[in-house]
Parts: C-alpha cells; sequence; structure tokens
C-alpha cells in the first residue's frame, strides 16, 4: 500500500490562493493533508511531467494570460520556474508530451491552441506556435466564435488533438520542433459543443465528450494522418432528465475496459463499457457526485480510487472503484477545497 500525491488546479475568484495538492492514503482508503502548493492566478488546469519532475500551469496574470513552468521537490511542493505570458485571457487546458519537451495550451476566450518548447531545466520558452481558428456554430450564444477547451498529444505524439466547442470540430496538428501545422479536422453534430477528448490504450479509438449536448462520441483514430472516424453518440444523462446539466471530463482506464465521464448539473459520473472490438460503448451506471458542478475527475495511480472535484460546493469526493465491473463506490465527500477545477496525481 502506498501515499500518492495528487495536485488540484483551481478557480482564485473566491477563496482559493492556487494550486494546491494533498496525499491519497490507499491503506486508509483517506485522502488528506490538503494545503496551498503554488499561489497563483486561476491555475485552472494543470498537468504533470511523465518523469515526475515538472508541472506546467495555465495562469492569468492581471490582463494577460499564459502558461507557468514548476519543479516538482520530494515533498511534493512546487518552485515556479517560469512563466510565459501574452496580454488577453488565460488558457483553460495545458498538456505536455511524454519527453517533455513541448507544452501545448488550448485558450478559450481568444479562440486559439499554443505550442511552447521547454529548456532543459524544464522551464518554458517563448511560445513557439500560434494557431487562431475561425467560424462559429448555431448557438448564438455560446458559440459565437471558436472555444478551444482541450489540446493534447495523441497516443504517437505525432500530432495534438484539439477540440473546439465553438465550432463542433475536432482539429489534429502535426507538430514538429513546436511548430503546428494543419493535418485533419473532423466536423461533429452541430450544437454538440465539444470540450474533452481521451484516447484508449490501444492507439485505435477515441472518446469525445461534448459539454452542449451532454454526449460521449466514440471515434475510431488512424495515426498515419491523424483523422477520426465517429463510431457512436450515446447520451451521459438519464433520458428523463430534463434541467440544465453540462458535460465536463471524460477519462478511461488504463486496460481500456471503462470510460467515465462527467455531468455538471445532474452532477454525475456516467459510467460505460468498451467493446474491445469495435470500440462501441455500452451504458453501466451513474454516480452522483455528492456536490455541485463536478469539474473533472481522475484515478489515482493503482486506478483502484476515483477522486472528483466539485467546483460549486468546493469539495473533492474519494470513490472506490471496482476495476472489474467499473462501478463506483462512495468512500469520502468531505474533503474541502475552493473552487477545485481539475485533478492530476504525481
Amino acid at each position: 500500500m502506498a501515499n500518492f500525491t495528487g495536485f488540484i488546479g483551481t478557480y482564485t475568484k473566491g477563496e482559493s490562493e492556487g494550486i494546491y495538492t494533498f496525499s491519497l492514503d490507499t491503506e486508509e482508503a483517506r485522502i488528506q493533508g490538503v494545503k496551498l502548493a503554488a499561489s497563483l492566478d486561476n491555475p485552472t488546469y494543470v498537468t504533470v511531467s511523465q518523469d515526475k519532475q515538472y508541472l506546467y500551469s495555465v495562469v492569468k496574470e492581471g490582463e494577460q494570460g499564459g502558461a507557468a513552468s514548476f519543479s516538482i521537490k520530494n515533498n511534493g511542493e512546487l518552485e515556479e520556474l517560469n512563466r510565459e505570458l501574452s496580454p488577453g485571457a488565460s488558457p483553460c487546458h495545458i498538456s505536455v508530451d511524454s519527453k517533455n519537451k513541448t507544452v501545448v495550451t488550448a485558450n478559450y476566450h481568444r479562440g486559439t491552441v499554443e505550442a511552447y518548447l521547454t529548456t532543459s531545466n524544464g522551464s518554458l520558452e517563448p511560445v513557439s506556435s500560434i494557431i487562431q481558428h475561425e467560424g462559429s456554430g448555431p448557438d448564438k450564444e455560446r458559440q459565437e466564435k471558436p472555444h478551444v477547451h482541450y489540446a493534447g498529444f495523441t497516443p504517437d505524439e505525432k500530432y495534438v488533438a484539439v477540440v473546439d466547442l465553438g465550432i463542433d470540430q475536432l482539429i489534429t496538428y502535426e507538430v514538429v520542433n513546436g511548430q503546428l501545422k494543419l493535418a485533419n479536422k473532423l466536423s461533429l453534430k452541430p450544437g454538440c459543443g465539444p470540450r474533452h477528448l481521451t484516447f484508449h490504450p490501444n492507439g485505435d479509438y477515441a472518446y469525445l465528450m461534448t459539454e452542449m449536448s451532454s454526449e460521449v462520441v466514440a471515434l475510431q483514430y488512424n495515426n498515419m494522418d491523424g483523422s477520426f472516424q465517429i463510431i457512436q453518440y450515446i447520451s451521459t444523462l438519464p433520458s428523463d432528465f430534463t434541467e440544465n446539466s453540462q458535460g465536463s471530463a471524460i477519462h478511461i482506464s488504463s486496460d481500456g475496459h471503462f470510460v467515465y465521464a462527467a455531468n455538471r448539473g445532474h452532477d454525475s459520473i456516467a459510467v460505460y463499457g468498451v467493446n474491445q472490438e469495435t470500440g462501441e460503448l455500452t451504458f453501466i451506471e451513474h454516480t452522483l457526485t455528492e456536490g455541485n458542478w463536478p469539474r473533472d475527475f481522475v484515478l489515482d495511480p493503482t486506478e483502484n480510487y476515483l477522486i472528483a472535484s466539485n467546483q460549486n460546493s468546493s469539495n473533492l469526493v474519494l470513490f472506490k472503484r471496482d476495476s472489474a465491473t467499473g462501478k463506483l463506490t462512495l468512500l469520502q465527500s468531505d474533503i474541502k477545497v475552493p473552487d477545485p477545477v481539475c485533478v492530476k496525481f504525481l
């Protein structure tokens, strides 16, 4: 049994002061020791390098936004290395490749995807590539312009897959030496408002969460040209639910057998089984998140646990996960964290 260190990205519009850290004790099956790890404005999304040496965060500073890099110390404390900023809103999503060479951000308000190279000590170099999306969607209020919500590397890391809520598109860019070049585009159901993406560990399938239509889109991925084909749309909500709900995060177990998708409004996590032959999903159950507006969630390194972050009720929730059925059982819901957005493990 082990203790695992996690990090929490937050909104700092209320009581939060930045990035928080916590410990998951897998023997006691409890989360404890929530404390501030780094002070900065609106570090809503964070990502940890594969070698566990660095953490990258989106950041706001006055009228500027961008990305910040941190060195992770042995005790889980963060030491800021640098930040790269430009005028305008801060990004909403950040990813780093497995070699810790390239960082990419998605900027919802600007409608851009940006790439940064890193130095040998993990610092960020000035932005190396900026792609400005164009267009709009049928929803005049929410899709009046591009809103890039996710940018992450494909399993082969030849491409960056970018999800744009404003124009209902999944766009793939080739990435070479920090330069982004258009490879492929997939148009999704008009008005669905795509938000986040996760890849099956086999590299052949991907699963996209829509925010506005609350669906998961199962996709076939072609690593030869970075293209995607739609396999299936499946709802994340009960058929009789008619109130406001918006899709948020989506993640998959490392064995590729279960997909989890969060609903803000219905305040639940939908669980699906994955057909390994076709990539199609079958609904298993909804689990309530014991709070308001689950913005994200994460499987711990053992994948025996799942931790959800309820933004509007300022709490983390710990579930036990059955690796055979995919089902979740509530363990702890009283973990106070102000305005949590995303959770990542070291």
